[in-house]
């Protein structure tokens, strides 16, 4: 095949397969006594391999996984698959605390209303208001759930009201069991959320997202499979 009958086939520019070949992604393609490529059905499994890996796992951990593969370090590209499994097993993690930690936020308002607080609080003072000891205010900042700013004089922490909402909120789902790592995640999904109900919705977009990716990543697995099957075929 010609780089235009390749390209033809995925839809690309001849110039983005010669890029492709360039870089590794595909091997070397043989030459014609005028220069020429010439493409065979190896490459056009490949393409496939990385177009869907790229679906996957993102440009740049495909680029990857593919040099290695057409530099017959095999070894090398399967353990990128598998650290880009093992990361959307961890975001599946993730979204299952978010999920856990949403669901204890039931029967609040759905604005989360920020409270009339005043001056800026003190660890001290927010641990009081809290009912805690301000050793544990201080592990919920060093696990995220807590952002505040400091004083540019002295240093001290200083609490605002938000801080303060968010520290009642994390009081709450610390009570109702859940881990620190999940309350940090609601929190900071909430900040940027703005109200709970928003935050519902971001959360039911971030299962789909994931879902998608897990979808994808069989359907590369099998195109990377087909990949290794033409490498190994003689000739």
């Amino acid at each position: 095949m010609r780089p235009v009958d390749l390209a033809r086939r995925h839809q690309l520019s001849t110039q983005a397969v010669r890029n492709y070949e360039d870089a590794g992604i595909l091997p070397a393609a043989r030459r014609t006594r005028t220069g020429h490529r010439q493409y065979s059905e190896v490459h056009l499994t490949g393409l496939a391999a990385y177009l869907a890996l790229v679906s996957a796992y993102g440009s740049a951990r495909s680029r990857q996984i593919m040099q290695a593969m057409t530099g017959g370090r095999r070894d090398a590209a399967l353990e990128i698959v598998e650290a880009g499994q093992q990361l959307l097993s961890r975001d599946r993690d993730t979204l299952r605390r978010a999920e856990a930690a949403l669901a204890g936020l039931d029967g609040l308002g759905d604005d989360l209303a920020i409270p009339a607080v005043g001056a800026a609080f003190s660890i001290g003072e927010l641990a009081r208001r809290l009912g805690l000891n301000p050793a544990t205010v201080r592990a919920w900042e060093r696990a995220g759930v807590l952002t505040p700013a400091r004083d540019p004089r002295t240093g001290h922490r200083r609490y605002s009201a938000s801080d303060v909402r968010d520290a009642e909120l994390a009081h709450l789902l610390r009570r109702g069991g859940q881990p620190l790592d999940g309350v940090a995640v609601v929190l900071a999904e909430l900040r940027g959320a703005g109200s709970r109900g928003a935050l519902a919705v971001t959360v039911e977009e971030w299962r789909r997202d994931l879902r998608l990716r897990g979808i994808a990543q069989l359907r590369a697995a099998g195109k990377l499979a087909d990949y290794i099957d033409a490498l190994d075929q003689p000739g």
